[in-house]
């Protein structure tokens, strides 16, 4: 199904690898060729007219983390090499689902569901999986890290802030890559529940996310933050379940976990019926291929008058992108961080024909521009008063574990 869609210049495949839970919907999906696009330069009013428009069909797209510009009056001036565009959403020609063991096409121009399976099957697979070893260099220094660590507590310390998501960036020019095969290898080695390869024309997002930003099902919204990570040891069961519950019981993690979940309840409650609102899991545990992470969930029932922008401009950027107070966070991460944040950080997913909607957090994730040859990936974690610089840089490089064993080798 990838190879086959890849030779279309706008493609979105969301996998979740097989991961059950009670959100899920489908095992997979693909969505390729456009039948209408949104302009690059549009703005989320914009977008409320397009799936007005379009009500009835499939829409796939992203919201970049800086339609934070859109929400509150902030602004952007780091340098973005990998330049996906703010926000972008298409309706495309075919979708392709699994669910239950049944492949599903659902066409939307001239042609034939058959002959598309067809094609699919005949498609020959010519992607490598032997990506040559790409040098990685930091954006920052470890010790400019630390020293930032050690600034950012201390606006916590005065009371600017509770907790703040600072991220760093890596990255790699002048390559050439396989943005398919490196994909394969991301998700072969780390498979996760919100995986994502997405192109636009020359810019490629390849996703290996564990995490839900929004999701709606009839008049019920989701949220699933992530704050608190733990190395995983695959060769002891014995001390793999000791990490466990050493996360499990630390109030270091169980902080920014919790500030977020406040965070989370708060920004539904805008577009939520009142009192509906609820925290149905707090500080869940999952394994994942490199760490164990602290996950919870809260829920509201959506009020029927607010649009698809309403329910953007109240929760997003996702409190587990950014932090508490939301608006301080986001001028101190503009303040502090080295480089445009562009797609990651932002979210990738779907808008049903019903208006349903699914979107993850694009985090664990590598982006790459064909066209200036630019590949980068960025890493980050909440810091909290809590929070130890050196400690804090080893989980960004945990983080980043899956990452840099298919790009240096």
């Amino acid at each position: 199904m990838l190879s086959w869609a890849n030779r279309f210049n706008i493609c979105c495949f969301l996998d979740n690898h097989q991961y059950q839970s009670s959100e899920s919907v489908v095992e997979c999906m693909l969505a390729c060729g456009i039948t209408a696009t949104l302009p690059m330069d549009a703005t989320l009013e914009n977008l409320d007219h397009f799936i007005h428009n379009h009500s009835g069909k499939w829409i796939f797209g992203h919201l970049g983390y800086d339609i934070k510009n859109q929400i509150e009056p902030l602004n952007s001036n780091h340098p973005d090499s990998i330049q996906f565009p703010d926000l972008f959403f298409f309706v495309p020609a075919t979708v392709i689902s699994l669910k239950d063991d049944t492949l599903h096409i659902d066409v939307y121009d001239d042609e034939d569901a058959s002959a598309i399976y067809q094609a699919i099957i005949n498609t020959t697979i010519v992607t490598s999986l032997h990506q040559s070893a790409i040098t990685i260099q930091p954006r920052m220094s470890r010790e400019q890290y630390l020293a930032t660590i050690r600034q950012l507590k201390h606006h916590i310390q005065r009371g600017d802030c509770y907790e703040i998501n600072f991220c760093q960036e890596f990255y790699a020019t002048d390559i050439s890559i396989d943005p398919i095969g490196l994909y394969q290898q991301l998700t072969h080695i780390s498979p996760n529940p919100f995986a994502c390869y997405y192109r636009l024309t020359d810019k490629y997002l390849l996703c290996a996310s564990p995490e839900r930003f929004l999701q709606k099902k009839g008049d019920r919204l989701v949220s699933q933050p992530i704050k608190g990570t733990i190395p995983r040891n695959h060769s002891d069961h014995e001390t793999d379940q000791l990490l466990i519950e050493e996360l499990k019981n630390s109030e270091k993690d169980k902080s920014e976990n919790v500030m977020v979940v406040d965070l989370v309840r708060n920004d539904l409650s805008k577009v939520c019926q009142q009192g509906s609102v609820e925290v149905t899991e707090l500080f869940g545990i999952y394994s994942f291929p490199q760490v164990h992470q602290m996950i919870s969930t809260v829920e509201g029932d959506l009020n029927p008058s607010y649009r698809f922008s309403d329910i953007i401009k109240a929760c997003f950027p996702m409190g587990s992108m950014t932090g508490a107070p939301k608006k301080r966070v986001m001028e101190l991460i503009e303040q502090y961080e080295q480089s445009k944040r562009g797609l990651y950080s932002g979210a990738v997913g779907y808008i049903s024909p019903s208006g349903d909607f699914d979107f993850n957090v694009v985090i664990r994730s590598i982006l790459y521009n064909s066209s200036n040859r630019y590949l980068g990936y960025q890493v980050g974690g909440g810091i909290t008063f809590y929070s130890e610089p050196e400690k804090e840089y080893e989980e960004c490089l945990v983080k980043a574990t899956a990452i840099r064993k298919v790009l240096e080798g």
